[in-house]
């Protein structure tokens, strides 16, 4: 008889007082290929951390590696968020330091961080080379880890992954952040690893999957439950759409009818330049779509917006009717927007609870500092209850599953009803209802006037308001359209 290469017995583990998993069995033997799915929150990367020992737990998780084979006897695991450090060991970071070449940046370089793993792990360098280019890592060998956007982090974590061809691969969401060609280039290569002899695990809900994958389950009352199909397993609830509170359905104050003007926009990093000759107007009421391959300067072009980066005032930038440098304050500029990004996501305080993260979008804090107003903490209510996350208002934000997470947080976007709402991926980490929830709120909020820019990749992830695309490529424009078979159209 075959031993099972993870062998998992009565796995119990806790959340404080809310059991997560309850006498969990499975058994995953050579040849398989599994995707887990299911619902957010249902423990799905509980079970992966604690496979992979990042989590304590009762009952027994057991693995029969062979040690005679080409692949290293190693269980490793992809999580969703990528966690550097700097060179001290610390995550002592802030939002805006990924743009600002004058602050200290004492990261690891892309370069040496594979090294590092080349020398820990026993990996010939030279092997890494294939990766690298199918996810257009060649040129970003010298750029600090803090430089990297969240999709680049991804690329970079799968890079290491693929590279290691461990005996058992567990990865959190693989697709997250990638576009759609990066999509079909990791499936290739997760069949080519199966032919390897690799073991999967995919905890992911994406409709599209590797060839080889011919297992499947989700997790059900803390226990495992085998599916036949990806089509089984189960969806999250749809979630009935609600009248936008009050304050929401009101226009918002517009100070300017254009909100966004670009001329000739260049940014360099070095001898890298990362945007070149830009040209854009966002005009009041407007809907615009922002997409491009993974490191096309979305992000970057974005940021110049927000106020975050600092080579903005080099550059011909008119925001809300000011020509940017006019003596206008970081926080004024931030007054008339409200964004999302995975970015900030990562650095926002997992320590606050949920109610102070919403209400933090009021002063455009990474956490609460201020107390709140009368006609604040009625316009916090109306968001807690809009968003169904009432019941978690005092929990604190990292002890939520991811997607509701990513509710919160899209929640504290649209509190304080800016003009500009400036969206950066913001469906990922959400699951396909959660995702048609939020679109079904841009879509309301775009009714009264809402002027948009939205980054997302993929179709089914859209909102149906978008009448404007622009899309880059290494850093230039290599389109701009008129929308006009929306759903149609908007996909790359």
């Amino acid at each position: 008889m075959v031993d099972p290469v993870v062998h998992i017995a009565n796995l119990t583990i806790q959340h404080g007082k809310d059991s997560v998993l309850q006498d969990l069995n499975w058994q995953i033997f050579p040849g398989e290929q599994w995707i887990l799915g299911g619902p957010s929150g249902t423990g799905k990367t509980t079970l992966a951390k604690a496979i992979v020992g990042q989590l304590k737990y009762e009952g027994t998780i057991s693995f029969h590696l062979d040690n005679n084979s080409s692949l290293p006897p190693v269980v490793h695991y992809v999580s969703n968020w990528f966690q550097f450090t700097n060179l001290e060991g610390d995550r002592n970071f802030y939002y805006q330091q990924r743009y600002n070449k004058f602050a200290k940046n004492d990261t690891l370089t892309v370069f040496a961080e594979l090294k590092h793993f080349a020398k820990d792990e026993q990996l010939a360098f030279e092997d890494v080379a294939p990766y690298l280019t199918i996810f257009g890592f060649e040129n970003f060998k010298d750029q600090q880890l803090i430089e990297l956007s969240s999709g680049e982090h991804k690329r970079l974590q799968l890079v290491k992954a693929l590279w290691l061809q461990p005996q058992v691969l567990v990865i959190d969401q693989p697709y997250t952040g990638l576009d759609v060609q990066s999509r079909k280039d990791l499936n290739q290569i997760f069949d080519q690893l199966a032919d390897k002899g690799v073991s999967l695990l995919l905890i992911s809900n994406d409709d599209e999957q590797p060839d080889c994958i011919n297992r499947f389950a989700e997790i059900q009352n803390g226990k495992i439950v085998l599916r036949h199909h990806s089509r089984e397993i189960s969806r999250g609830i749809p979630r009935k759409r609600k009248e936008l509170p009050y304050f929401l359905q009101q226009p918002p104050k517009i100070s300017d009818p254009t909100m966004v003007k670009m001329r000739q926009i260049n940014i360099s990093y070095g001898e890298k330049q990362v945007l070149k000759n830009i040209d854009w107007e966002v005009k009041a009421g407007e809907k615009w779509l922002l997409q491009g391959h993974n490191g096309s300067g979305k992000s970057t072009l974005l940021s110049l917006i927000n106020g975050d980066h600092p080579q903005a005032y080099a550059n011909d930038i008119h925001l809300f009717g000011k020509k940017r440098g006019s003596g206008e304050s970081i926080w004024e500029i931030k007054e008339h927007l409200g964004i999302i990004s995975p970015e900030l996501h990562w650095y926002y305080d997992m320590n606050a609870n949920v109610g102070q993260t919403i209400a933090s979008g009021f002063f455009d804090s990474m956490s609460l500092y201020q107390k709140l107003g009368y006609e604040q903490q009625q316009k916090l209510d109306q968001v807690l209850h809009f968003f169904d996350l009432k019941d978690a208002k005092h929990k604190t934000l990292g002890s939520l599953p991811l997607g509701q997470q990513r509710l919160a947080l899209l929640a504290r976007t649209i509190v304080k009803h800016p003009e500009l709402l400036i969206l950066d991926e913001p469906c990922q980490g959400l699951d396909k209802e959660q995702s048609q929830y939020f679109n079904d709120v841009i879509d309301d909020l775009s009714k009264n006037g809402q002027t948009l820019i939205y980054v997302g990749h993929f179709q089914s992830q859209l909102p149906t308001c978008i009448d404007n695309k622009m899309v880059l490529e290494k850093g230039e424009i290599k389109s701009v359209e008129r929308v006009i078979h929306k759903k149609e159209t908007l996909s790359t």
